[in-house]
């Protein structure tokens, strides 16, 4: 059995090398030999050029390909791991197409787990969590109105001017900031075309208290059935969104008003190009520690009180392990492999795991890569 881990870039490293170094047979697959070798060349030397002709041919029964590439890679990858009998992991959403391959993956007894990286991923974990201690509590009652938030993001460890330093590809955040979202606010959907019409803030249940910017987005809807929310319950709001330092939205105004207008191949090339502009300007130095920020919070009132309330918060840098962006998006991945192997997932398409055994066997190893991690009960 041989694991192929498809892409070396800024949030590939401490997953990967983990791997390696748990002695697992790991072949690495880069478009570019010479970045791989720089992040995994102590421990590797059978890093190859990455196609997808070449990869298909070296699958073999029983194998692991893991597509840490852009997400246009993912199902042209999956496709050639049911052709092989190989299983398939990435740390992206769950897209429509891979979806659709859910019946052939489980007709073939193999897996494809994905959503399981930061967010998505220990954002999923934290849920579940949530919502099965809730659902075992004395609070637990059918009038009860919930109130659900999630909230992370990627953030300067120490802010500059522009509130924000990229640590994933500028071009990809900046056509996420393109993307509408729906949520439930205040029992009503909120339906948003642009981030930047939507923000509001949050006040952390840091040690230190901290406020932030966030708005929402993509689609919260699917995740309250995700997150086995019972269709009677009574949800006032449900919030999966992002999190920025405060005075972030003021100074990305020109970028947002930029934006706004581009469409069409024009449009992305301009995409293209703002963001090359924006990492030279932007890029974190050598050794700069970044920050990662992550809040899930669920809160139930019965007759206007509050009768349950937790939050899971966590607040990790980067330190002489690396950035910590790139630990906790790679490493859960790390976890989704040797959970696939380990037998500990069924087959088909899935997100990150709903077992309690495997989220709270995650969430325990999650907590070693973070400088603070807690699940805080507010009434207690």
């Amino acid at each position: 059995m041989t694991i192929h881990w498809c892409g070396t870039g800024l949030s590939s490293g401490p997953g990967l090398r983990r791997l390696i170094q748990g002695g697992h047979k790991v072949v690495v697959w880069n478009r570019t030999v010479e970045k791989a070798r720089e992040a995994v060349g102590d421990l590797t030397s059978d890093i190859r050029a990455y196609d997808l002709a070449a990869l298909t041919a070296a699958l073999a029964p029983g194998d692991v390909a893991i597509s840490m590439l852009t997400v246009d890679h993912h199902v042209g990858i999956a496709r050639a791991c049911l052709a092989a009998g190989a299983h398939f992991v990435s740390s992206s959403y769950i897209s429509p197409e891979m979806k659709a391959l859910d019946a052939t993956f489980r007709d073939k007894g193999l897996v494809s787990i994905n959503e399981c990286g930061l967010d998505p991923g220990i954002d999923h974990l934290m849920a579940h969590d949530l919502v099965a201690r809730y659902r075992e509590s004395g609070a637990y009652h059918a009038d009860n109105v919930l109130s659900f938030v999630s909230y992370c993001g990627g953030v300067p460890k120490i802010a500059n001017a522009f509130r924000y330093k990229f640590s994933w590809a500028p071009a990809g955040v900046l056509k996420a900031l393109r993307s509408p979202s729906r949520s439930l606010r205040n029992f009503s959907e909120l339906r948003v075309q642009r981030p930047w019409d939507a923000i509001t803030a949050y006040d952390a249940p840091l040690p230190q208290p901290e406020s932030f910017e966030v708005y929402p987005n993509r689609d919260s809807y699917p995740f309250m059935e995700d997150y086995h929310f019972d269709p009677a319950w009574k949800v006032r709001d449900f919030v999966r969104g992002t999190i920025r330092l405060n005075g972030w939205a003021e100074a990305w105004a020109p970028i947002f008003a930029e934006i706004e207008g581009l469409t069409g191949p024009e449009g992305d090339a301009r995409i293209n190009a703002l963001a090359a502009e924006l990492l030279k300007e932007n890029a974190y130095a050598p050794g700069e520690p970044d920050r990662v920020v992550l809040f899930v919070s669920l809160k139930a009132e019965r007759d206007g009180k509050p009768v349950h309330h937790e939050t899971w918060a966590m607040d990790a840098w980067g330190d002489e392990r690396g950035s910590a962006m790139a630990r906790l998006v790679s490493s859960p991945v790390s976890f989704a492999v040797e959970s696939l192997l380990a037998r500990e997932i069924p087959a088909g398409v899935h997100p990150a795991p709903r077992d309690p055994k495997l989220y709270t066997k995650w969430l325990g190893q999650v907590r070693s890569l973070a400088q603070y991690m807690e699940r805080i009960d507010h009434l207690g």
